[in-house]
């Protein structure tokens, strides 16, 4: 198992939690507070950082050996890249600007520089020991490595060399988070259950506090006046005032609790907790769990939360073709749009392509025919619901034998994720100027 170092300060609604003993990445929907993808990573998930932008994941990797960084498209929640680092991948950070990805590698005593427009490693920093939490300054420019050796290492990032080592005493540092403003960094140490706080202008511990046992995951909340700490063995959250540096307020949550991510404009803490595999969501302006979920695959350990996911709709076309009995002779069409979601179409166009040379009849309101084509037009589709649309060819315009119609979704908003079902064709047979079949 790896050490626990912190997740970011999260900005955005969609959560995204390393399921360690599944090798997946759940994405969760904090409105409902259920799965909205599981992505397939292999390996040891660790650690996930979104880029600024919400476009990207990354997810570090713990295993020794094959270890690498699985890049994630958010739109499509698709791995799109992997990149080979070191060994025992820990905890990963972004850069402000997005250019680079930050990964300590555990079983390398080194830091992996990557730079994310090549998804290349540029730069392998050395660090002491076995470094573990890792954590970049707001302003980008230095990147704090804590090391299993009681130190934390200071990388400048102009550089992508140590220009500095704080020491922690004999305290072994796992998890480090910067305050909002920069100016503190705050390191946990699971062998004395403290949390040491940094003066980042003079890289220095100016201060200790005790919290529970065996504390990880690091949190600061956006305005940097508290300090969120989980603590693994005692099986809670430590609330810390950073203008007293005591503990203001203690929260029971699940077994072996990891890391935390902020939500709903920083009133909410998502905890995940490692030995219940799940998550706890803690209501900060009470600090009491209001509720736990799971389904976000076995020893969850990294959470962060970032910008909004696109909507997209997945919309499902169909066409049916039915031999019209009564006089005069047609075929009538049902063309059919399905919304898999998960959110609303707010328009669709479909068109539908006939034989050559005929032009359809009796349309739905919607629809236009211009030659030989139909295109018809919808509009606020829900979530799993369907809308349909008709139209007839008149046997007298056909020749005999077969013909097919093609009917393919041409525009959508918002995007659609799936093309595999936007395509659908409906084939008949003319016997005569009366008689078709279908």
């Amino acid at each position: 198992m790896p050490s626990g170092p912190a997740a970011a300060v999260p900005s955005g609604p969609y959560l995204y939690i390393a399921g360690y003993g599944s090798g997946t990445v759940s994405v969760v929907d904090p409105a409902t507070d259920t799965v909205a993808a599981t992505i397939a990573v292999g390996g040891a998930p660790r650690s996930v950082a979104l880029a600024p932008d919400g476009t990207r994941a990354y997810v570090s990797d713990y295993s020794r050996n094959n270890s690498k960084v699985s890049v994630i498209d958010t739109t499509t929640d698709t791995v799109t890249a992997t990149i080979a680092t070191g060994k025992n991948q820990e905890q990963l950070g972004v850069t402000p600007d997005g250019s680079r990805v930050y990964v300590a590698n555990a079983g390398s005593a080194s830091a992996s520089v990557i730079d994310t427009a090549t998804n290349t490693v540029s730069s392998t920093v050395p660090v002491t020991g076995s470094p573990r939490g890792l954590a970049v300054s707001p302003d980008g420019s230095r990147v704090y490595v804590t090391n299993s050796g009681s130190t934390v290492s200071v990388i400048d990032t102009a550089t992508d060399t140590v220009s500095a080592t704080i020491g922690l005493g004999n305290s072994s540092g796992l998890a480090v988070a910067f305050a909002p403003d920069g100016a503190h960094a705050y390191v946990s140490s699971a062998g004395d259950n403290r949390l040491y706080v940094i003066d980042t202008a003079t890289e220095a511990v100016t201060a200790s506090i005790g919290v529970g046992l065996s504390p990880h995951g690091v949190l600061v909340s956006p305005d940097g006046s508290r300090v969120y700490v989980a603590n693994y063995f005692s099986n809670d959250v430590s609330v810390i005032d950073t203008t007293t540096n005591a503990v203001t307020a203690t929260i029971a949550v699940g077994q072996y609790p990891w890391e935390m991510a902020l939500q709903q404009g920083g009133d909410q803490l998502y905890v995940s907790n490692s030995g219940s595999s799940d998550v706890s969501v803690v209501a900060l302006a009470t600090n009491t769990v209001t509720s736990r979920f799971g389904g976000v695959g076995s020893t969850p350990l990294g959470i962060t939360s970032g910008v909004a996911r696109p909507a997209k709709a997945d919309l499902a076309v169909a066409l049916k073709a039915k031999a019209n009995a009564l006089l005069p002779g047609a075929i009538g069409y049902t063309l059919s749009v399905h919304n898999a979601g998960p959110s609303t179409a707010t328009s669709a166009k479909v068109t539908a392509t006939l034989p050559a040379g005929v032009s359809a009849t009796g349309l739905s309101p919607g629809c236009t025919a211009t030659g030989n084509t139909v295109v018809c037009a919808f509009a606020n589709i829900p979530p799993s619901t369907s809308v349909t649309a008709d139209f007839k060819l008149p046997l007298s315009l056909l020749s005999l034998g077969q013909i097919t119609v093609q009917a393919a979704r041409t525009t959508s908003s918002p995007n659609d994720p799936n093309p595999s079902n936007d395509t659908s064709s409906a084939t008949c047979r003319v016997i005569s100027l009366l008689l078709a079949t279908c």
